[in-house]
């Protein structure tokens, strides 16, 4: 059984790390949920309950609670990718590998300092919308751009609020997580940067127009973010400028103000 199929969170963390044998003795395309299985209550982003705020304990505990959803969704994004995309180059199925028991561990340390809080894993709800902007019809391109260049991205950008959030508030739990997982998702967006345009190269497809017109064609089945811009993070994380300039644009329609 896939780790995406365990619905115990802990039990799902450990799957996920032993499963390099069956990820790399893979033959032929595995069949994926159409949504992981979990041990807590599952709502979509509109129904969550409202957050306390940040000097708050509670309030703490909820934004390291929603980094473990979103932690725990990456991980299984990337198995799914894994084992839907078994003929993906071996280069690129190994350094996704690492990338997603690094989201594991990303996890585990907010699972832990839940706890440390005095909270636990289920206190609150939790979506599934990022797993839920993938498909089993995607290509591997468009996989690699939605997961590690939209969604990954887009929490460079929500990261970045949080850490600024923080800087005014005692929270040492919350900002090693938040840091440590910040930090590590900057190589995270880059690996999928470098990897959309090698990929985009192998189907010699030019990435400077297709960027634009592939997310536009996918934008549909995208959660709306709407964070601003973090444009030098971007950048670190393999972004060009036109690049960025599109995902303003973007958020502007979001927010319906394009």
């Amino acid at each position: 059984m896939w780790a995406f199929n365990e619905p115990d969170i802990f039990k799902k963390i450990l799957r996920m790390r032993q499963s390099a044998d069956d990820i790399f003795t893979l033959k032929e395309r595995a069949a994926t949920p159409m949504i992981p299985a979990r041990d807590i209550s599952l709502l979509t982003p509109k129904e969550l309950p409202p957050k306390k705020g940040l000097s708050f304990k509670e309030g703490q505990a909820r934004l390291l609670h929603d980094l473990a959803s979103i932690e725990l969704q990456a991980m299984e994004l990337g198995l799914r990718t894994l084992v839907e995309f078994p003929d993906a180059p071996h280069a690129f199925r190994e350094q996704l590998f690492e990338v997603t028991l690094s989201e594991s561990v990303h996890l585990e340390m907010c699972l832990t300092e839940i706890e440390g809080l005095g909270f636990k894993w289920g206190d609150w709800p939790v979506h599934c919308a990022l797993w839920s902007a993938t498909s089993s019809k995607d290509s591997l391109i468009d996989r690699i751009l939605i997961v590690h260049r939209f969604l990954e991205g887009s929490g460079l950008d929500a990261g970045e609020t949080i850490l600024n959030r923080l800087k005014s508030i005692d929270a040492p739990p919350v900002k090693r997580a938040a840091e440590r997982i910040f930090n590590d998702e900057i190589g995270h967006v880059e690996f999928g940067s470098r990897w959309y345009r090698t990929m985009c190269d192998v189907e010699k497809i030019d990435p400077s127009l297709d960027f634009s017109e592939r997310l536009t064609k996918l934008r549909w089945v995208l959660p709306k973010r709407v964070e601003n811009i973090a444009v030098e993070i971007r950048k670190k994380a393999g972004f060009t400028d036109a690049e960025i300039e599109y995902l303003k644009d973007l958020r502007l329609s979001f927010l319906g103000r394009k």
